[in-house]
């Protein structure tokens, strides 16, 4: 333990002030302990020094001029964390809270996260500190032209390959996109979530939703259990929280809520999906506009509740689906929903639950499926559509989605076997975290010091 306390203290002198990082940091090598006691292989290589250190931290300002010809200045970033296993791989996020932080902790998973698929596909993470939230379609245009002005020197189809995540949908992807081409004069598929109409995959947009529910799936399926007639709770309003509630109606499930930034809606008979999608792909509307369809469903304003919880993890149900952002779900959070009868959790956003509320999880001993493995369903189809535009061909629907099964059934698998290999066999944490560090780390090794 020393040996990791060690490696904390130096990342928080030289990354201060970048407290996710530090947790995600800490979350994953607690939980390589049992790795590093049985093989000197990884400190007599200094993986571990190496492996919390991105590769490349590129970080610059991004000007654009607002409908009413102000110059607004953001931030953006692009962490470039780890390449051994492929091109680096992840989303850029805009969003006001976006920091070094919040994209250095979002890229350090990724790496494990990308590993797990099987996939050759390194480990990556980007964004900018802007809202896309009541901007203009031209401003949202202005700000994706500057801000891939400067990214566009960084990535390539067999370099660095972003996606979209939180703010950046698949407009957001078509104008970077349009700048990049007439940059670099180059067709090329350096962006995953295109439009269907140039380049994009079947399933990409609803692949997160998808896999946590298909992890879900096999964790209580390989435990005698089934989907079928399980009440839910989802948290998000977003792509993820939708799909993932598309997903589990298709599996005989019943959700009976979601949220976002302002509330909880919680509906007794269940998550009404076509009014939830109006309000949030159509007319991109707060959801407390869900009860104007839905007198019978409750609203919960987030301000009516204490700080140390959210309404959304206080009603019984079975399973629960935290999909909305980081640290969302808190210890009191998860000591009301094994209270109220929660048998299993399957994270569909990063990092949802604080390191406290998981250990609540783990000690209850709850089928629990952290986010580096639920949520991978994204990334792994994101290279799915990578191997589409390198070959020229496009799947169908059907063909992406039985693909999607195959990935996050080999997912749960690998960090089932893995945990159980070190005497863990319901700590899908250990188990997740061990497995796609090995693989990195083994390829780290091969390749040099480098």
């Amino acid at each position: 333990m020393t040996y990791i306390h060690n490696t904390i203290v130096k990342l928080q002198k030289t990354s201060p002030a970048q407290a996710e990082f530090y947790q995600a940091v800490e979350e994953i090598l607690d939980s390589l302990q049992p790795i590093l006691e049985t093989n000197d292989k990884y400190k007599q290589h200094a993986i571990i020094e190496r492996i919390v250190e991105p590769e490349r931290q590129i970080m610059f300002r991004v000007p654009w001029v607002d409908d009413q010809g102000q110059v607004q200045v953001n931030k953006g970033y692009r962490i470039e964390f780890n390449s051994a296993l492929g091109p680096y791989k992840g989303g850029l996020r805009f969003h006001p809270s976006v920091n070094a932080s919040i994209i250095k902790f979002l890229g350090f998973e990724q790496i494990f996260k990308n590993a797990l698929t099987g996939l050759p596909i390194g480990g990556g993470k980007g964004g900018a500190n802007f809202d896309p939230k009541g901007k203009s379609d031209g401003e949202i245009m202005r700000f994706c032209q500057s801000f891939i002005n400067e990214l566009y020197r960084h990535i390539g189809p067999t370099c660095d390959v972003p996606a979209g995540d939180i703010g950046v949908g698949a407009r957001e992807i078509g104008y970077m996109f349009g700048q990049y081409k007439r940059l670099t004069g180059r067709y090329d598929g350096v962006f995953t979530g295109k439009s269907l109409l140039w380049g994009g995959s079947l399933v990409r947009k609803e692949a997160t939703g998808y896999g946590c529910v298909y992890f879900a799936q096999n964790m209580l399926e390989d435990n005698g259990l089934s989907l079928s007639g399980k009440t839910c709770l989802v948290s998000g309003a977003g792509n993820v929280a939708i799909y993932t509630i598309e997903k589990l109606y298709e599996l005989g499930a019943k959700p009976i809520t979601c949220s976002d930034s302002n509330g909880t809606i919680y509906h007794e008979t269940g998550i009404n999906l076509a009014t939830l999608k109006t309000l949030k792909e159509v007319r991109k509307v707060r959801l407390e506009e869900y009860l104007t369809e839905h007198p019978d469903a409750c609203y919960i304003p987030a301000s009516d509740y204490p700080q140390d919880g959210h309404a959304v993890w206080r009603f019984p149900a079975q399973l629960a689906f935290p999909c909305a952002t980081q640290n969302e779900l808190t210890e009191q959070d998860a000591q009301a929903l094994i209270a109220n009868g929660i048998i299993g959790v399957s994270e569909g956003a990063n990092m949802p639950s604080t390191q406290d509320a998981v250990e609540v999880f783990l000690a209850a001993k709850i089928y629990y499926g952290p986010g580096k493995a639920a949520n991978a369903g994204g990334v792994a189809t994101s290279q799915l559509e990578m191997a589409q535009n390198a070959s020229m061909q496009t799947w169908s629907f059907y063909e992406v989605d039985e693909k999607l099964k195959v990935i996050m059934k080999n997912i749960y698998r690998n960090a089932r076997d893995t945990a159980a290999e070190f005497g863990e066999p319901h700590n899908l944490v250990l188990g997740a975290n061990i497995a796609g560090f090995r693989k990195v780390a083994d390829a780290m090794i091969e390749q040099g010091v480098v």
